[in-house]
């Protein structure tokens, strides 16, 4: 198995750019995508206050409005990180 460099969650890899969060692997089929959409300051750091999370396929061939599985939104990061990683191990289980 090659070894990962980077951050994980629960065996899954995590990467931002800017306001999104990548959580999962772009090999397997499923993808979580969470998007902060508000925040606020909280000493010397900015905290996520209003995530979007999106269960989304990864194949390049399909639209990518339609490859939304599912979406909402959640308040705080972990809330939302917790939400995505049970979609998207349910979704990798085939469930």
């Amino acid at each position: 198995m090659a070894e990962q460099n980077g951050l994980t969650y629960k065996g899954h890899p995590l990467m931002r750019k800017d306001n999104l969060v990548y959580y999962g692997s772009m090999a397997d089929q499923y993808i979580v995508i969470l998007q902060i959409l508000e925040s606020k300051d909280f000493q010397d750091v900015s905290l996520a206050t209003k995530v979007s999370v999106q269960l989304q396929l990864t194949d390049q061939t399909v639209r990518p409005k339609d490859r939304i599985v599912k979406k909402g939104e959640k308040d705080g990061f972990y809330t939302a990180l917790d939400v995505g990683c049970v979609w998207l191990e349910r979704a990798l289980a085939g469930k």
